[in-house]
């Protein structure tokens, strides 16, 4: 039997199985309870945060008022006749838009309505969007539309003006790890907390990224998930490297810091090292400033204990100077002939921040001593 991966088996299938969209589920729900239905919606947001399963979910909910699976599984595999799944990439023309018109005005074969799903609709033509102004702004009673975009701005403002908007948010981590973590239960596995952490971290607030990452790591057909497996999968830098570096940099060890850069760069890149910086220094900055336990920064357990005490060795300040100038090599990197050069600096640099730091408050004071008696500075 086909393997049917996590992102397709474990979608929401009601309004009660939503995750990170609550708000909206609630809102279409109320609509239907209160016969309140608008003709056209348009779903925007990133992709994997739901957009699509929310307008199959909507769908079944209007059409399959009594929850029967056989019109469920039509609606949700895209077969089911009166809901019409439309790709906008692929039948972006006039004509497609046409064929959407004068299939409208049939009325729906089982349900109480036709419903046209249009996913990626920002990819139709301006004539196809001309096309289906007119149908859009006096449907057939029995029609609703439910446009889905990763671009909002590409839709015109004409076909916006017509429809009922609703704007997916990214899906806040902590609830992708939630979902992670039923699935891999589900799926009877064992997994590590920092496992599940990182990989709702990578999926960048789409639950379907998350949920394509972990098959990756189940595939890999291991007994138990752990963070190194990650690592390995994705030629991560190795997270306990990384915080032996930034402690080298806490104590202005300019050398250690520079033979643990050389073992991260010898197994991966100059720029996803730097990412991970990037990452590492903005929790030591919010732990620095809002205290250990802030639920600003979504780690756990032990790592969250480690992360805790090495923000105890710098201030806020100095993290924010270490995140703009990793941040700015990052980018001069991209277009140097030399990136191994600019990251080593970046390395020592980072390692003597504090010395530059107090360098520059010396001569600062000095040039100001000079200003008050008005008589020029010694050199050091």
């Amino acid at each position: 039997m086909a393997y049917t991966v996590l992102a397709r088996r474990y979608r929401s299938r009601s309004f009660d199985e939503v995750v990170g969209q609550e708000s909206i589920a609630r809102t279409l729900k109320a609509a239907i309870d209160q016969n309140k239905v608008a003709h056209a919606y348009l779903f925007s947001g990133t992709r994997g945060v739901g957009k699509t399963s929310m307008a199959r979910i909507f769908a079944d909910a209007l059409n399959n008022p009594e929850g029967k699976e056989d019109i469920a599984q039509a609606i949700f595999t895209g077969q089911d006749t009166d809901t019409i799944e439309i790709d906008g990439a692929s039948n972006r023309g006039v004509d497609e838009a046409r064929e959407v018109i004068a299939s409208s005005v049939y009325r729906p074969l089982r349900g109480e309505y036709k419903i046209y799903i249009i996913d990626e609709v920002h990819m139709l033509t301006k004539e196809a969007f001309n096309a289906l102004l007119k149908t859009m702004e006096e449907p057939p009673e029995h029609v609703k539309f439910i446009l889905c975009t990763t671009e909002p701005h590409k839709v015109p403002p004409t076909i916006q003006s017509r429809c009922q908007r609703f704007d997916f948010r990214n899906i806040p981590s902590g609830k992708i790890e939630d979902h992670l973590e039923a699935v891999v239960k589900q799926e009877g596995l064992k997994a590590d907390a920092e496992l599940i952490s990182a990989v709702a971290r990578l999926g960048n607030g789409s639950m379907r990224d998350a949920l394509s990452l972990l098959d990756r790591l189940i595939a890999a057909g291991e007994k138990k998930l752990t963070l190194t497996l990650l690592e390995s999968l994705l030629g991560l830098p190795d997270r306990e490297v990384i915080g032996s570096l930034i402690d080298a940099i806490a104590d202005g060890d300019p050398k250690t810091v520079l033979e643990q850069g050389a073992v991260l760069v010898n197994k991966t890149s100059t720029d996803q090292v730097m990412e991970a910086f990037l990452e590492r220094f903005r929790d030591l900055m919010v732990m620095s400033a809002c205290g250990p336990e802030t639920d600003l920064v979504e780690l756990t357990g032990a790592t969250r204990k480690d992360e805790a005490e090495r923000a105890q060795r710098f201030d806020a300040a100095g993290l924010v100077h270490m995140i703009a100038l990793t941040e700015s090599v990052q980018r001069a990197v991209k277009s140097s002939s030399s990136p191994r050069a600019l990251f080593d600096a970046l390395l020592v640099r980072l390692a003597m921040t504090e010395k530059l730091a107090d360098v520059t408050a010396l001569v600062a004071g000095r040039d100001a001593r000079s200003s008050a008696t008005g008589s020029p500075g010694k050199k050091a």
